[in-house]
């Protein structure tokens, strides 16, 4: 029977829940454990498809498709494991099971209440993940903060898998905020013993305190934390802020933080090997190099928007002894004015994913400017789109092409719906969804970053490139280089004569890992370097 670790929150939000669960995975794996990782959600929504990136940042896609909290992101990319549609569970979507069920008459006319019917849900949920992928510990992490009310039946929940699989076989992890007051001097602790209050009173009791600070704690303030939440000295484990959040879980298994939860759940394995791991964060502590990105996007202002996108930039520069400084760039103020003063000082122009025709126009034109200046490009999903939209209006003489999505009336829809998504009314998960099949052709600059004939990558988008101005586009030297395998599906297009122009339309960015770069971001950046060599720029 699959072991339970469930990390909770409280005090805040954004305390590093997600990455101590991401790193607690890392280390219980490096142990020789087979490690499965999941995120309930207290909101209402059913899954974060339709979400607003301002209010909830990016949505990260498994293989087989699901929409998921960004927290998975972090999970995949510590843990090295692909998840799936049982590794993400919103509060929205456990009412939608449960009032399905009472409709189809399942509940055979029982009054349908939160006990037990929602937490009953909320608990097979939990136990399937375990029994789907056969890990030895399942973590879960709840989302929100202890004392919220929408997280209430998923606590309940999660004390009724304590009581029913044993205390030997299930853990609670509470992460909390020691604040620093600069006026007095002190650490306060004050904090953590009212949010873990709040936990007691809903049953369960933690059995390991992460304390998140920016500070080293002293010793008195540890110990008083576990006299006052009833919780083992060496059960309080601190959680500095770190430059360079893969450091994580090295800091906590410094404090023994495995082999606690190995003790505290009566397991029996190996010591951590994290020598991969400490190889990989040797090699970000001995960057040289200043390579500088400028993302065109329309939500820079909250980077969470682009995460995997950056993170992957970053894997790509500790390969390549570099550090990656991310220009964030409105596409909007490229519609304004002087866009080559933004544009000009740029190693590199990655254009990523998005919906909706706001700052279309800015998108477009850093897609010419990269083109006509040789300028290292790589567009992801609506950056592969606005790519091909600014080729097919400047290079193949279609004034007003466009996108379908963006101008239904355009006189040249170079992008449009795909064909089985005419007519789909619903938003919510009816895009081309999950990892799909690509061809890639020989000699290309996708062959080389790749090395192979045939790749799998993920997708999230609902219009496709218009097989209709196919040979037109490659007429003028637009190379489609990527394709479904039967060649119907246009996946990838480069522009042979510049040194680094792809655009492709799935989202590389989900399958880059810290010590495993994504080869596309590899090669993009890589591409950046040479030309800030190029053009002899020495600047950081």
């Amino acid at each position: 029977m699959a072991k339970y670790i469930f990390v909770t929150g409280g005090v805040v939000s954004g305390l590093g829940k997600g990455i101590t669960t991401a790193s607690l995975g890392r280390l219980l794996k490096s142990r020789g454990l087979k490690v499965a990782a999941q995120k309930l959600d207290p909101y209402i929504n059913v899954d974060p498809g339709t979400m607003n990136p301002y209010q909830h940042g990016e949505v990260f896609v498994t293989e087989d498709g699901a929409e998921t909290d960004l927290d998975l992101g972090h999970y995949e990319r510590f843990i090295d494991e692909d998840l799936n549609k049982y590794s993400n569970l919103t509060a929205g979507k456990v009412y939608w099971n449960v009032i399905n069920k009472e409709r189809k008459g399942e509940y055979l006319g029982e009054t349908v209440q939160v006990i037990p019917h929602i937490t009953n849900e909320i608990k097979k949920f939990i136990y399937r993940v375990g029994a789907k992928t056969g890990a030895d510990i399942v973590i879960t992490e709840i989302g929100g903060t202890t004392g919220d009310i929408e997280s209430q039946p998923f606590l309940e929940a999660i004390r009724q898998i304590g009581l029913e699989v044993g205390r030997e076989n299930a853990l609670y992890i509470h992460v909390t905020l020691v604040p620093y007051l600069a006026g007095s001097n002190e650490h306060k602790t004050k904090p953590t013993q009212h949010s873990v209050k709040e936990l007691q009173g809903m049953g369960i009791n933690p059995d390991i305190i992460v304390l998140r600070c920016d500070r080293h704690l002293e010793a008195g303030t540890l110990d008083k934390i576990s006299m006052f939440c009833n919780v083992k000295p060496d059960c309080v484990i601190e959680n500095m802020t770190l430059p360079v959040l893969y450091e994580a879980p090295v800091m906590l298994e410094k404090a023994n933080l495995s082999s606690i939860v190995c003790r505290q759940l009566n397991i029996e394995a190996p010591e951590a090997d994290l020598s991969d791991w400490t190889a990989m964060l040797s090699k970000i502590s001995s960057r040289k190099k200043h390579v500088n990105i400028g993302l065109v996007g329309k939500y820079v202002s909250l980077h969470d928007a682009y995460l995997s996108v950056t993170e992957a930039l970053n894997h790509a520069g500790y390969e390549l002894s570099s550090f990656i400084h991310i220009t964030w760039i409105d596409s909007e103020t490229l519609e304004k004015g002087d866009f080559e003063s933004i544009l000009r000082p740029l190693d590199g122009i990655i254009v990523p994913g998005g919906f909706g025709g706001r700052g279309i126009e800015g998108k477009i034109t850093a897609a010419k400017f990269a083109r006509e200046n040789n300028v290292p490009y790589l567009g992801l999903c609506l950056g592969m789109q606005t790519a091909v939209i600014e080729f097919a209006r400047n290079v193949c003489d279609m004034p007003g092409a466009n996108s379908g999505e963006f101008d239904d009336v355009s006189p040249y829809k170079v992008i449009d719906f795909m064909p089985d998504q005419r007519g789909v009314v619903n938003k919510g998960g009816t895009l081309r969804l999950g990892s799909y099949p690509c061809k890639i052709v020989s000699g290309s600059m996708m062959a080389k970053c790749y090395g192979s004939e045939f790749i799998s990558e993920r997708h999230r988008h609902r219009y496709e490139f218009n097989n209709d101005y196919r040979e037109e586009m490659e007429s003028r030297g637009l190379l489609i280089s990527g394709t479904s395998p039967d060649g119907r599906i246009v996946e990838t297009v480069e522009i042979p004569n510049n040194d680094f122009f792809v655009g492709v339309q799935f989202h590389p960015e989900f399958k880059s890992r810290p010590n495993r770069p994504h080869p596309l971001f590899k090669g993009f950046v890589n591409a950046a370097i040479k030309y800030k060599e190029k053009r002899g720029d020495n600047n950081a």
